[in-house]
């Protein structure tokens, strides 16, 4: 992913809060020798303190052998994206129609080392951590080792603590472009209201300010 300088974040904050809130991604796992890489779509949990992540998958999944194999992985989230049209960013002295058209995203991609998680009792505790996320106000069954309607079903699952070695972010919001230009895109995008423009529109005018 190429990172401009004006497209980095502010600080590891920046990214660290984006992250909080956006929760599903895709893990990517080196394939054997000669195949592509394998590409799981996932929800799960970034313990910023702890530096990791924290996932389960089911024990049928096809890329377990291929992460045992080689435990250097990558997950990639990508939301908050857009596309703004060409007239949008022309200069301010040029026509329109001869403005770029582009897209504006943001994205983290954490370089990881995985470890799966076999034991039952651990697997509890990473499962109750995720849905203890996702679910704050309760209104699940506790996970415990051969107990409830969970205890059973661990054995279908693997867990996967991701700690995290490095990390790429990107906040592509027209950061290089000038005030005139970045207004008119706010404005285009308040006009639309289309999904996510919105949420494109707060990284634009955050950029901005700061």
């Amino acid at each position: 992913m190429l990172i401009h300088p004006w497209d980095a974040p502010h600080d590891d904050a920046e990214w660290q809060r984006w992250l909080a809130v956006h929760d599903f991604g895709q893990l990517v796992v080196n394939g054997p020798a000669g195949e592509p890489p394998f590409v799981q779509p996932l929800h799960f949990v970034y313990d910023a303190e702890g530096g990791e992540v924290l996932t389960h998958l089911a024990r049928p999944n096809p890329m377990w052998a291929a992460l045992l194999a080689n435990p250097d992985v990558v997950l990639s989230v990508v939301d908050d994206y857009v596309y703004v049209p060409g007239p949008w960013q022309a200069a301010p002295d040029g026509p329109p129609e001869h403005g770029t058209p582009t897209s504006f995203y943001a994205a983290v991609q954490l370089r990881c080392r995985a470890r799966v998680v076999d034991d039952p009792a651990e697997k509890a505790a990473l499962l109750n951590r995720q849905v203890g996320h996702f679910q704050p106000e309760g209104g699940s069954a506790e996970v415990a080792v051969g107990d409830g309607p969970f205890g059973r079903m661990l054995s279908g699952i693997r867990g996967v603590r991701l700690e995290v070695t490095g990390v790429r972010a990107k906040f592509k919001y027209a950061n290089h472009r000038t005030t005139e230009v970045r207004d008119r895109i706010a404005a285009g995008l308040t006009e639309r209201s289309g999904p996510r423009d919105t949420a494109a529109r707060e990284h634009l005018l955050r950029h901005r300010g700061a």
